[in-house]
């Protein structure tokens, strides 16, 4: 049975023969920037929905598990992550995950596209509470020309919160960005990049990322799997990558004692998220 296009949003994925849809009450806005068009709906059970080119970014009902998961398994894994750098991001949850720590002296978001943040903080302002923290720095900007013009070693933790590798987003997963990261990443410094779907990508997607991250110079890289309910499968990753440390090791401690509250990130949580599934263990396993 044909879904009503009035009733229903369908992100359709046409190579893996699965579609995802939401049931909507009302279209909120809609514009098309110089970079990409931004739709926000209201839905009937999920809460507000954002789309990006046809493509949902999140839900108000789910998107804590993904910004959750991309920032403080990096956070914690960090010996004492001080300077953050967030390219991508522009609906600021990741910055507002980030900013809970108390040790990091300063972050910096940078988006391409100002409209997205702007959307966000009209329809999604419970993500935006740390856009007026005075560690917190917005810039509306091209993120890879950003990180080739950064001194060398002056990131503690990048975060590459993008957008699916095509259009504004395309030159965040190549080997030539992950070079000039190695470069601008303390030698201590980490990296994490949202690496879609571990079913779907395992062997497309993840094992080009794994690929030129180590050629990049990157010896250690771990992906860490987690839930998010409206991206394709519903079962999605996030690939970390170091000059040297043991990325399975963090400040398991410090996770117990931390003061700020999370709804689905915790110590077990981490370390379950480490566990590399045997189909995917030839790639994902860290060496």
């Amino acid at each position: 049975m044909a879904l009503d296009s009035e009733r229903w949003f369908s992100e359709p994925f046409g190579e893996e023969g699965i579609a995802f849809s939401l049931e909507l009450k009302e279209k909120l806005h809609e514009e098309q920037t110089p970079y990409q068009r931004i739709e926000v709906y209201e839905t009937t059970r999920w809460g507000r929905l954002l789309v990006i080119d046809g493509c949902v970014m999140l839900t108000s009902r789910d998107n804590f598990t993904y910004h959750e998961m991309m920032s403080h398994p990096v956070l914690f894994t960090h010996p004492a992550p001080r300077n953050v750098l967030i390219i991508g991001g522009g609906d600021c949850g990741m910055l507002q995950e980030v900013l809970k720590h108390r040790g990091v002296a300063h972050c910096t978001q940078v988006d391409i596209d100002a409209g997205v943040t702007r959307a966000s903080e009209r329809f999604f302002p419970e993500l935006c509470g740390a856009n007026d923290d005075p560690r917190a720095t917005l810039r509306f900007e091209d993120g890879v020309q950003y990180i080739k013009d950064l001194g060398a070693g002056s990131v503690d933790v990048l975060i590459v919160d993008s957008t699916d590798p095509v259009g504004p987003a395309a030159g965040l997963f190549g080997e030539a960005f992950f070079r000039d990261v190695h470069r601008a990443v303390a030698d201590d410094g980490l990296i994490v990049q949202q690496s879609e779907s571990p079913i779907l990508h395992v062997d497309t997607l993840l094992r080009e990322l794994h690929g030129a991250m180590r050629r990049a110079g990157f010896t250690r890289v771990v992906t860490l799997q987690y839930p998010v309910c409206s991206y394709p499968s519903g079962w999605w990753s996030a690939t970390m990558a170091g000059k040297g440390a043991d990325l399975t090791q963090f400040r398991a401690g410090d996770v117990e004692r931390k003061p700020f509250r999370t709804q689905y990130y915790n110590a077990a949580i981490h370390r379950g998220a480490l566990a590399v599934p045997e189909f995917c263990r030839h790639l994902l396993t860290d060496q």
